[in-house]
């Protein structure tokens, strides 16, 4: 008896197979393309970034940027978001290491200086090049400066009032060191970008002065 003949069964997994690997490679892509621009940024502004220098600068075509990213304020907003990722990764993340409170927040301080002192982009701190170039512009860049800013405040203001909950900084308004400290490090920031090797020794004495001794 001849034996019926079947076709090949479908393998509908193969397109959504081939479909997540193109999405994986976009978001690589997307990733490398927003790193560079954070670097250029740090330096150069965010104004100067071009979807055809970034292209030449990581040797892909200016359409394949332009698919990636379709404008120059979504470039921005990307190179915005993989700073704050870098920052995140250099000074937030390893501090949580520390025991909450005045231990973290200590620890948060000094990988913040860390992140001065050897600095992850060419230009140094981004929020200290960007948010004044960005400040007076309305918009969704100046949007996103704004709440990488209320995000970074919030998180000093929580280890600053777990201090406080631990009995130190009693009657200290978390905002306010907040704001102290963020000036203090910005300040240097700064000043060590222009060359001058008190800035970081003297803010370190400052922050101290504001902390209290480590006990």
């Amino acid at each position: 008896m001849t034996q019926p003949v079947h076709a090949p069964e479908h393998d509908a997994s193969a397109p959504e197979e081939v479909s997540d690997g193109r999405l994986a490679k976009g978001a690589r892509a997307r990733a490398g393309i927003a790193r560079r621009a954070a670097e250029v940024a740090s330096v150069e502004g965010l104004t100067a970034l071009s979807l055809a220098k970034l292209a030449g600068d990581l040797g892909v075509s200016k359409s394949g940027v332009a698919t990636l990213f379709g404008t120059k304020e979504n470039l921005q907003l990307a190179a915005v978001a993989a700073a704050r990722e870098m920052f995140v990764d250099t000074v937030i993340r390893p501090a949580h290491a520390a025991e909450r409170g005045m231990p973290r927040l200590r620890a948060m301080i000094e990988r913040w200086f860390a992140y001065i002192e050897e600095p992850v982009l060419p230009g140094g701190c981004f929020r200290g090049q960007i948010v004044p170039e960005f400040d007076s512009r309305p918009g969704a860049v100046r949007d996103a400066l704004v709440a990488d800013r209320d995000d970074w405040f919030a998180v000093l203001e929580k280890e600053i009032g777990r201090a406080q909950q631990q009995g130190r900084l009693a009657g200290v308004d978390p905002h306010a060191l907040a704001f102290q400290l963020d000036a203090i490090v910005a300040a240097a920031n700064t000043a060590a970008r222009l060359g001058d090797e008190t800035a970081l020794p003297l803010a370190r004495q400052l922050v101290d002065g504001l902390l209290g001794p480590d006990r």
